[in-house]
């Protein structure tokens, strides 16, 4: 009987095994995957001034667009604006300390500060022009990579991370408020779009340069995190 229990441990243990590097290797291929595309889309897009693409998307939303469409996109395009996220950072880190929950006030703080200067920098990079006539006020900023698209979507991946630590939170409401998230930034950096203040190689740009920096953002800090406590428990 020992003997069989020792099997099926150790069965259970090189499943749990086996489970962990699939994780990893998913999610690597996955932030690779949008690191590449994102080098794609600034080689041949930007670099390379291939526009066909941006210009066939263009086209298709002139023969679709309306003033109320219009009107709609503007409102939408508010919450990805600084004037709105820069609060909401500010509202959700004090929210995380009243609640005692430092690490977490930390993690979302750090994650929204080299989020814009990772904007910064990449849009002074590349020094891409914006497209011509606007449908709305012109903008004098560069346009690659879209920063509504890149900022909202770390932005709410950064609240789905706080939601996903909330262990009274029911399963169910955690997927389906970061489905609602995620579809919503998408509807953020669409609305950069069909307003011409962006090109959509830009936004597209933007959410691939995101998605890559939530990853690879949550993965250094729980290293951090995890040298920490170790560091604390030597003391």
């Amino acid at each position: 009987m020992d003997q069989g229990f020792f099997i099926l441990a150790k069965m259970k243990s090189n499943n749990q095994a086996r489970e962990i590097p699939l994780k990893l290797v998913l999610t690597g291929i996955l932030f690779l995957a949008a690191i590449f595309f994102f080098g794609f889309l600034a080689k041949v897009v930007v670099i390379g001034k291939n526009d066909l693409f941006d210009s066939h998307v263009f086209e298709f939303f002139e023969g679709h667009t309306s003033p109320l469409l219009v009107d709609v996109m503007n409102f939408i395009t508010f919450f990805g604006s600084r004037t709105f996220l820069l609060p909401a950072y500010i509202l959700l880190v004090c929210l995380l300390l009243w609640k005692k929950e430092k690490r977490l006030a930390f993690d979302v703080a750090l994650i929204g500060i080299t989020a814009d200067l990772l904007k910064l920098a990449l849009k002074n990079g590349f020094q891409r022009q914006r497209p011509e006539m606007p449908l709305l006020e012109s903008l004098q900023s560069y346009s690659f990579p879209s920063g509504h698209a890149l900022s909202s979507f770390i932005f709410f991946s950064a609240i789905i991370y706080v939601l996903w630590k909330q262990e009274n939170m029911n399963r169910v409401w955690k997927w389906l408020i970061a489905v609602l998230l995620i579809l919503f930034s998408i509807l953020i950096g669409l609305s950069r779009i069909i307003l011409r203040y962006h090109y959509p190689s830009d936004v597209i740009a933007g959410f691939c340069i995101a998605f890559s920096w939530v990853l690879l953002s949550l993965w250094l800090l729980n290293k951090l995190h995890f040298y920490l406590q170790n560091r604390r428990a030597k003391i």
